[in-house]
């Protein structure tokens, strides 16, 4: 069952090295007691270690039912020594804080049995050693000779075929020496018991062999065994301490330790608590900005538009520009649309619009589009520009006064603002960028443009007449792209400003890059074409004027203000903004505009957007950045209780080095020495995260007190169960990433070196 080949341990203290054993060659039978002797410094600690997987051999091999362990992993040998190995200690190494019966649980909870079961069998064994009625008692309430024994039922509990006892009578009285031996002698009588002592007297008495020891080798051999039973079954089975287990250990070892666990529990809740009163007081204003809010914003308009674009995703290129610079280059700017929603704006929704009480509604405003025949000269070529892609309106309220709204929104860095309606603008935005798919339909590549080499570009807008010919009885157009450009009745447009937002300007934020143009071009416009021929003679016709195609019967007004749309003649709304009278009348509105929504498909809804709520999440985003700006002042307590809990982690690795090395004697597996210490920093950090939301629950009474002497407001500071919980969660996790240093170092811990601390 147990054989040691040839087997060779050396220490190394600086240049100087000791031989603790010099090829030891013993083979076991599988039930015998052993009795190994020798002076002191000759090798028997040493090679009982090696037999218990406690410490390596160098070279040679240990035997382990015909198996050689020359390649065992850390991790065998702790299956090795939890299954097979019992250790019975000189000085009893017993878990202080726990009772005597979780000591003996101790082993059967790392080799994975149920709670019964393991209960069980830690009776059954303090039974056999006499102490069943001593289980719930603390070791230090025993006498020496009883935690010998509560040692002895450890060792039995998992039923090992080794038992390896260490002078185990070296710090008891004579009786209890004989009380212990004659239990060991019983002990052997189905295992393989190897004891290492000192006393001669003791193993010519209940052994029944003896091997002597001198300078790291075998001198004597009373009753050497040869042959290796094949039939002799060792089984390595794998071992694992449960989190609870884990937690439990831990729990029972603060509780030992409870004041020092208190001062490091409210240590640590102090960032906690700053944390905590700082969401409750921005949960509470952010409460009040609402009600505020309602009475400032109840008109801001619902807007529906044709399309909604969600730009999540903003691809910078030459990001490293400089905000607000005075350079004058415009640069580009990559956008990626990831998603689309088309709004089918048609008669029927206009009525269902024109439907809504009129006494819930300030106001409604429709915003008109109408395609524009735009040309511009790029490298000396005509170029058709996309206008709806590239091109935007200022805003109704600019039209009538734009000097006014413009300078309290933007700033022009070149050229100047003027109201002129064939005026154009470039808007920019913080760091001189515009999109770049922009800038390529206006003709240019990819890089940066000088402001002189943009502004006063020209655009020619054709009207209908210039741009379609009748030939016999049908509409053609123009396809010399010369000639309609250089065509005496075009509407010329020229660039004569690049504006760009205020630093700090939400409203201009919003406003994204683009052209900008007057309102008034669009009515110009299409009053123009209203008066060429191909639009009168399309009013007056029920089929496509240019394809000869009738009208679908059912829709013909449809496709014809479809068509008219197209030749720039009709005025058909792509955003509607509806303006509520207060509040409660825009949620009115909202429950009236989703009601049309109801049972349809998603592409058939119509979706909207509450500007009065957009506008609210700009306030709530200031609170919200105040908010985040004096948690990060908190957090520092935090980071600096995070590192105190390693500290203190630190210090109880070293209080409890004997235990790790207990731990680590049966069968605990380094990642079970991490996972204890990490359980104490849970418990550390569950306990600093409650206490911290208690003490800030209290201090919330004083400062709502406070605040409304000063203010007039009340109930202000209230914290939001949600954020307790998330509080609780990150005191948990910084108590964890501030032990984990600590824990490692104790799981790396030579058990030999551990089991030597006092």
């Amino acid at each position: 069952m147990l054989e040691l080949k040839n087997i060779k341990k050396s220490y190394k203290t600086g240049d100087f090295v000791q031989h603790a054993l010099k090829g030891i060659n013993i083979k076991f039978r599988k039930n015998e007691f052993v009795s190994i002797l020798g002076p002191s410094g000759s090798g028997k600690t040493t090679l009982l270690n090696i037999i218990g997987g406690l410490d390596r051999y160098d070279s040679g091999d240990l035997i382990i039912n015909n198996k050689s362990t020359k390649k065992f992993k850390d991790i065998n040998w702790d299956f090795y020594r939890n299954n097979c190995v019992g250790f019975i200690f000189q000085s009893y190494n017993l878990i202080s804080h726990i009772s005597v019966i979780d000591n003996v649980i101790m082993s059967t909870t790392l080799s994975g049995y149920k709670r019964s079961k393991r209960k069980k069998l830690a009776l059954d064994a303090l039974t056999k050693v006499g102490l069943k009625e001593h289980a719930h008692k603390r070791p230090n309430q025993l006498s020496g000779g009883q935690m010998q024994r509560v040692a002895i039922a450890r060792a039995l509990v998992n039923n090992p075929d080794i038992i390896l006892a260490d002078e185990p009578t070296g710090a008891l009285d004579s009786k209890t020496s004989k009380q212990i031996m004659d239990l060991i002698k019983e002990i052997s009588k189905d295992k393989l018991v190897i004891m290492v002592t000192h006393n001669p007297e003791l193993a010519n008495t209940y052994s029944n062999r003896i091997i002597e020891f001198k300078d790291g080798e075998v001198v004597n051999d009373t009753n050497p065994y040869e042959e290796i039973d094949k039939n002799d079954k060792l089984t390595i089975k794998k071992t694992k301490m449960s989190y609870m287990s884990a937690i439990s250990l831990s729990f029972n070892n603060l509780k030992t330790k409870f004041g020092r666990t208190f001062i490091t529990s409210f240590a640590s809740s102090i960032g906690i608590i700053g944390i905590a009163l700082i969401l409750a007081l921005s949960n509470g204003f952010k409460i009040k900005i609402d009600e505020f809010e309602k009475d400032t914003l109840s008109q801001a308009p619902i807007l529906i538009s044709e399309s909604t674009i969600d730009l999540t995703n903003v691809t910078n290129t030459h990001d490293e520009y400089t905000e607000y610079s005075s350079d004058k280059v415009i640069h580009p700017l990559k956008i990626n649309v990831t998603s689309e929603h088309k709004n089918n704006i048609d008669s029927n929704y206009l009525n269902y619009i024109e439907s809504i009480d009129k006494n819930l509604v300030g106001g409604i405003q429709y915003t008109m589009i109408s395609k524009i025949n735009m040309y511009t000269k790029v490298n000396d070529k005509v170029k058709e520009i996309d206008t709806n892609s590239i091109m935007s309106s200022i805003p109704s309220s600019m039209d009538n006064d734009i000097s006014s709204i413009m300078r309290d929104n933007f700033d022009v860095i070149e050229g100047t603002f003027t109201n002129d309606p064939y005026a154009l603008y470039i808007l920019v935005d913080s760091k001189n960028r515009i999109n770049e798919e922009i800038l390529k339909t206006l003709g240019y590549d990819n890089t940066n443009i000088s402001f002189e080499d943009i502004m006063d570009k020209e655009f020619k807008v054709v009207l209908n007449d210039t741009l379609y010919s009748k030939i016999g009885a049908n509409y053609i157009p123009n396809t010399n792209l010369e000639e309609l450009y250089n065509n005496e009745s075009n509407i010329t447009l020229k660039i004569k400003g690049i504006i760009r937002g205020k630093k700090d300007n939400d409203f201009a934020t919003l406003s994204g890059t683009g052209i900008l143009y007057n309102q008034s071009l669009i009515s110009t416009i299409i009053d123009k074409n209203n008066e060429s021929s191909i639009v009168k003679e399309q009013i007056n016709s029920d089929f496509n004027i240019l394809t000869k195609v009738p009208f679908d019967k059912e829709n013909i007004n449809t496709e014809k203000n479809m068509m008219l749309t197209m030749l720039g003649a009709y005025k058909v709304p792509a955003a509607i903004s509806i303006y509520p009278k207060d509040f409660d009348s825009k949620d009115e509105i909202l429950k009236y505009l989703d009601k049309y929504n109801k049972d349809k498909k998603d592409a058939d809804k119509i979706i909207y957007m509450d500007q009065a709520k957009m506008i609210t999440s700009l306030s709530g985003g200031i609170m919200d950045a105040i908010t985040i700006v004096l948690i990060a002042f908190s957090s520092i307590s935090l980071i600096v209780s995070s590192i105190m809990v390693g500290i203190i982690t630190y210090t109880s690795v070293l209080e409890r080095t004997k235990e790790i090395g207990i731990l680590r004697a049966i069968g605990a597996r380094k990642k079970d020495i991490t996972r204890v210490f990490n359980a104490e920093t849970l418990i550390i950090g569950l306990f600093s995260g409650i206490l911290g939301i208690i003490i800030a629950n209290i201090l919330i009474v004083p400062i709502n007190n406070i605040i409304y002497e000063l203010s007039k407001l009340e109930g202000v500071a209230n914290l939001n169960p949600i954020h307790a919980i998330i509080l609780i969660i990150i005191s948990m996790t910084l108590t964890l990433i501030g032990g984990f240093i600590p824990a490692k170092i104790a799981s790396k811990k030579d058990p030999v070196i551990a089991l030597r601390t006092e």
